[in-house]
């Protein structure tokens, strides 16, 4: 029985790194990804505190074993 997807998250994060050092690491962990695992890509700021999360498909835990 083939496996259920679900949805999954990674963010970057920092005060410290600027924008295009956190836009290059969450680029690079989408092009990993693949087009076809790729939900979304959102971001947001605070205080000069930025964030970008990486929405993406991934198969669910196999509960069998």
């Amino acid at each position: 029985m083939p496996r259920k997807n679900v949805v999954r998250f990674e963010i970057f994060r920092g005060i410290v790194a600027g924008w295009p050092e956190l836009f290059e690491k969450a680029s690079a962990f989408a092009t990993e990804l693949g087009p076809n695992r790729l939900i979304s890509i959102s971001h947001s700021e605070d205080q000069n505190d930025g964030v970008i999360a990486v929405w993406y498909w991934d198969e669910a835990p196999d509960r069998r074993t």
